[in-house]
């Protein structure tokens, strides 16, 4: 018998009809994954089966006694205490003298009354006391939560962590709203190998391609009110819902046709003669009541980004870069890289590891500590904003984007604004709310609305995927993949840095900056050698100090010979960025100059002398830039 299920099930919320007739089983052990595009109702289906919200018809089973771990994208701001009582309060009694024996053992007993540090005494005469608080607080390390912190002092995505934490904790069966949302990689990593070893239900919406992958077993589809069950994982599944909308296409395809012929027959029949077939004739408007009812599906969003003229071949290059707060906590160092035109970079890092100040850096809103940082010319940057801040919640979708204008231009193309914004799916009923009452989803395709409004040759984007759904995602990696200027994201979206980046930079929670070739899955795999070498090559630390002298690697003594390229190497590596920067300068000339629109007429020699110039000083720059890693190279290896 199905753990949970629902049967003949009908819902409608204001005017928007979620379920139509419809059903759907959850058996022991099933991995479910509710996929659909946003705003079809995957979170009210969810809320439908964890019993929160009531059907308007049909019916939906429990199992007795099924206890449900039910994780919402909005948390309750009821909870109260510090983290560790909060996630033990999901265990009812037991948590709450599990909560007292934490109290007890880190000698705090005064807190907790005579009677409850009485009964907390007898219980933690027995093991299994101590095993569950092992438990609780395993998961709680994990998720990266300080059991001692008071949950109402907590941010809104760690908040969402401790909600995760009770859920994971006391339930026979786990309904989860977008569990990886506000997770770092690593977090997303540890929450995907617990839930593989649970043999526990798991029922989850997600638009992790790669959370999805791993964990479903079965995959439900919301669709038009409907519900499409798939006894496959994901990859399996996005075949079989092409061959199923393929074969609707088709299906209407030939009502339609039968429909116009049967149009047809009916002019002609009011023409030719009085009499009808009546049956026809009813069967007829049968037809015309069930295309009128027919849901179109929905439609897709077309995202295109407002290019500028192209920038100067180096974007961007940083020298031995570190930054440290005035406090002296200190956020990374070693930031070596180089950055060109056309590049897709992404960058990764557990939460707090330091990636927005990083971009700060990078981008020159903050002054390295140490090292330098080199910008390229003719930058035109493009930001979007984790944190939504420049959205303006009191404004319109339509103000947002057009700020008080009817018209927007993209790539030389006049549109008006609602037109635009049906590209990305605002219908015109839309356009007028503001942004305060837009659901997480659609706050993010209005951002990236506004932000490709503005002209760029470098898209910066602070976790752009958030709330998007899979087909809007790919679209995005498109656009992304397509574009001819420069992008630099960070994401934890493991499956989206694996389709667009080509090179990774890591901050790795050790304080230092890396860069890698490839996207998530090459970090990876490079990383992991790295770590092994550090176990197995680490040297056991010396006994004392004379013995740090005796073992210490002995410096080895450099020739004649050696000793002269290595001074040269060092003055040319001195000299590189002057012979750059006036490449740049000679570039950012000849391109003034250029876009003089009757420099032609005047001077056509010297307008095809210019032109000609322009992709030799980009080959010019390019041949420094690696000269520049072959000196690094090369002097590393004279100081060995």
């Amino acid at each position: 018998m199905a753990l949970i299920s629902i049967q003949n099930a009908n819902l409608t919320l204001g005017s928007k009809q979620i379920l139509d007739d419809t059903e759907v089983f959850i058996e022991q052990g099933d991995r479910l994954c509710i996929v659909g595009r946003n705003g079809v109702g995957k979170s009210t289906l969810l809320s439908v089966l964890a019993g929160r919200l009531e059907l308007d018809s049909g019916e939906r089973h429990a199992e007795p006694g099924l206890r449900i771990g039910y994780v919402q994208q909005a948390v309750p701001d009821h909870w109260q205490g510090s983290v560790f009582s909060v996630t033990a309060d999901a265990l009812g009694r037991e948590g709450h003298l599990l909560a007292g024996a934490h109290l007890i053992a880190s000698d705090r007993r005064d807190l907790l009354s005579p009677d409850l540090a009485a009964e907390v005494d007898k219980v933690m005469e027995h093991g299994e006391v101590w095993e569950r608080h092992g438990e609780v607080m395993g998961v709680l390390n994990s998720l990266d939560l300080d059991p001692e912190a008071d949950f109402s002092t907590l941010s809104g995505g760690t908040r969402r962590r401790v909600a995760l934490a009770r859920a994971l904790i006391a339930s026979d069966i786990l309904l989860l709203d977008e569990p990886t949302n506000h997770l770092d990689i690593s977090t997303i990593a540890w929450l995907e190998e617990y839930l593989a070893r649970q043999s526990r239900t798991l029922v989850f919406i997600s638009h992790d391609r790669a959370f999805v992958r791993r964990l479903a077993t079965r995959i439900v589809e919301v669709d038009r009110a409907k519900l499409y069950t798939y006894a496959c994982g994901y990859d399996r599944f996005l075949e079989h819902r092409e061959e199923r909308l393929h074969a609707e296409d088709m299906q209407n395809a030939v009502f339609d046709k039968k429909l116009a012929q049967e149009e047809v027959w009916i002019r002609q029949g009011i023409k030719a003669r009085r009499t009808r077939n009546m049956g026809r004739v009813r069967e007829l408007y049968k037809m015309r009541e069930e295309r009128a009812a027919r849901r179109a599906r929905m439609g897709t969003a077309t995202l295109n980004v407002q290019e500028a003229e192209k920038s100067g071949k180096l974007v961007a290059e940083m020298r031995s870069v570190g930054f440290t707060w005035p406090d002296g906590f200190k956020v990374f160092e070693g930031g070596n890289l180089i950055i060109q035109r056309g590049d897709k970079v992404g960058l990764i890092g557990d939460n707090g590891a330091g990636k927005t100040t990083f971009l700060r850096v990078l981008l020159g809103d903050l002054d390295p500590t140490s090292g330098t940082v080199r910008l390229g010319t003719n930058l035109e940057i493009a930001y979007f904003d984790q944190l939504r801040d420049s959205l303006d919640d009191e404004k319109s979708v339509m103000d947002s984007v057009a700020q008080g204008n009817d018209r927007v231009t993209i790539n030389g193309e006049t549109r008006h604004v609602a037109s635009y914004l049906q590209d990305f799916l605002f219908e015109s009923s839309r356009l007028r709310t503001p942004v305060g009452l837009l659901s997480g989803g659609e706050r993010n395709r209005l951002l990236l609305a506004k932000l490709f409004t503005k002209p760029s040759n470098m898209l910066v984007l602070d976790e752009p995927t958030n709330d998007l759904d899979t087909e809007t995602l790919e679209l995005l990696e498109e656009m992304l993949a397509n574009y001819k200027g420069t992008v630099i994201v960070v994401s934890h979206d493991r499956a989206f840095l694996d389709e667009l980046v080509t090179s990774t930079i890591a901050l790795e929670g050790d304080g230092f900056v890396r860069d890698y070739v490839g996207g998530y899955t090459d970090w990876l795999r490079q990383r992991q050698p790295e770590e092994k070498a550090l176990k197995t090559e680490k040297p056991a630390a010396p006994a004392s100090k004379a013995d740090w002298k005796e073992n210490a690697p002995k410096k080895r003594r450099l020739s004649y010979k050696e000793q002269r390229e290595q001074e040269a190497l060092l003055k040319e590596q001195e000299e590189l960025p002057a012979r750059l920067e006036a490449l740049e300068q000679e570039q950012a000339k000849l391109e003034a100059e250029l876009a003089d629109p009757d420099l032609f007429t005047r001077d056509p020699e010297g307008f095809n002398a210019k032109i000609a110039r322009i992709p030799q000083i980009e080959e010019e720059q390019l041949a420094l830039l690696e000269r520049s890693e072959e000196i690094e190279e090369r002097l590393k290896e004279l100081e060995i």
